[in-house]
């Protein structure tokens, strides 16, 4: 657990720099320094010195009431959660390295909850962190509301394995970034979730897409056994079917009466296209620099469809992050059947 700032870094490292190595540099101390335990010391200076560390220290030290306890470094919890005191402004450091950081890139509501809820507690967390994105000016000024759908437009099998049926698509239109790019080519696993997301040009011929495929994908994943996809030119393209048909993967193209059969990849195409316009409005520059920040923060965010994150979701345990470290302690393997039952969970419960 540790909430890692990327901000006042170096210069917190300047600091002990004298005092705890002398005579080592500010860049040998970045490179020594555990940034784990310098946020660790932070939140248990602000539990010792709340009005109800006493009375919370007893209830852990206490076998009466198992719902507190305390982790390997003193560190008071509450249901397996580090407890975090209203002392020193801890919640609102917390709530702004959740949101704002560039590996989280301003996520919303229920995704930074349940991101949160598993490492920190706090009374009323949830209201917190509900009243910070309600205040958050870049996410009011990019964010579209929207609304729980009727149910399901074309429902897919699910799959029983990872990458083994992928969804892909476009997105294009985006202003030209300094490496000539102007499309973004978004590929994502239909069971885990998990995505990828390639800089590409729309002057890129199917030789040069199908070269990226088996760099990026292939390489990565093996060949998958289906794809979703719209009718795009690069997709009907005789080249682009004769390769799939080589490595025996089905293509599976939307039809005029079900253009929503790739909706899976429409929405992440519109999550992707807002957490880059935060981006560019946040820090500036093009939005190619933060691509691949954008790739991590999704990947490393909640989904509601499967119950975690896809990297959770594809590896078997959360990612760690400098947004936000778990303890070995509190890592539990999935596997592929996990993610399955609490899809079709959810599907059932859209149906109904």
């Amino acid at each position: 657990m540790s909430m890692t700032h990327e901000y006042g870094l170096l210069e917190a490292a300047e600091l002990r720099s004298s005092a705890d190595v002398p005579g080592t540099t500010r860049i040998q101390i970045c490179g020594q320094m555990r940034l784990q335990t310098v946020s660790l010391l932070t939140v248990l200076e602000g539990q010792q010195g709340d009005e109800s560390y006493q009375q919370f220290s007893k209830l852990a030290d206490s076998s009466e009431h198992p719902d507190w306890s305390r982790s390997t470094h003193s560190c008071l919890r509450y249901r397996g959660r580090s407890w975090i005191p209203l002392a020193a402004d801890l919640r609102t450091e917390i709530l702004q390295e959740a949101h704002r950081s560039r590996f989280s890139v301003h996520p919303g509501r229920t995704k930074m909850y349940a991101d949160m809820r598993r490492l920190f507690w706090w009374p009323g967390m949830k209201s917190d962190v509900s009243e910070f994105i309600r205040a958050c000016e870049i996410c009011q000024r990019v964010k579209a509301e929207h609304r729980r759908p009727g149910g399901l437009l074309q429902p897919l099998p699910i799959p029983q394995w990872k990458w083994e049926h992928i969804a892909m698509d476009f997105v294009s239109g985006l202003p030209r970034s300094p490496r000539g790019h102007d499309s973004i080519w978004v590929i994502v696993d239909r069971l885990t979730k998990s995505a990828h997301f390639i800089p590409v040009s729309t002057t890129h011929r199917v030789d040069r897409l199908s070269i990226l495929y088996e760099r990026e994908i292939v390489r990565l994943h093996g060949v998958p056994l289906s794809i979703v996809s719209d009718r795009g030119a690069q997709f009907t393209s005789l080249l682009w079917q004769s390769m799939q048909a080589q490595f025996g993967t089905r293509l599976e193209l939307s039809t005029a009466f079900h253009p929503r059969t790739d909706g899976q990849s429409e929405r992440l195409i519109q999550v992707l296209e807002d957490m880059l316009r935060m981006c560019v409005l946040e820090y500036g520059g093009s939005w190619e620099e933060y691509l691949h920040l954008c790739e991590f923060a999704y990947n490393n965010s909640y989904q509601a469809s499967i119950g975690m994150a896809p990297f959770e979701a594809l590896y078997g345990r959360p990612c760690r992050s400098p947004s936000c470290w778990a303890e070995p302690e509190d890592v539990v393997t999935v596997g592929p059947e996990t993610v399955v039952d609490h899809t079709e969970k959810v599907r059932r419960s859209v149906e109904a």
